[in-house]
């Protein structure tokens, strides 16, 4: 299973003193920072307890996860990021993690423009 994976990684590093650290985030909790790269998606996870069918969509080793724990979809990271819904997101979710993640949050660069118009007029 994945998170168990997690865990057993988790474990190992603090067995050698390093930092790993993954968070899953509750349905009333506040998102962290949208992380890309490396192991960033995995500190992106979130319970979804709406989840129902865990009949898995793809071939997979090992059991699936019944915890409605899960990566967060690169349409929430958009949103947290502030694009609105009808922000078409064309590139595989891979380039999308990466774009969002290193994406300046939306309504950040409105409020500095509108202070740019300001001071221009």
């Amino acid at each position: 299973m994945y998170l168990r994976t997690l865990e057993n990684h988790r474990k190992r590093h603090e067995s050698k003193g390093n930092g790993f650290g993954y968070e899953i985030i509750p349905d009333d909790g506040v998102a962290n920072a949208v992380v890309c790269g490396g192991m960033g998606r995995e500190r992106n996870l979130v319970i979804d307890n709406r989840l129902v069918d865990f009949t898995p969509v793809i071939n997979i080793k090992g059991e699936v996860n019944r915890q409605g724990i899960r990566k967060m979809t690169p349409r929430e990271w958009a949103n947290l990021q502030g694009f609105p819904e009808e922000f078409v997101i064309p590139v595989t979710d891979a380039f999308a993690y990466k774009q969002l993640g290193n994406s300046v949050a939306v309504p950040v660069v409105e409020a500095v423009a509108k202070e740019i118009i300001k001071l221009i007029t």
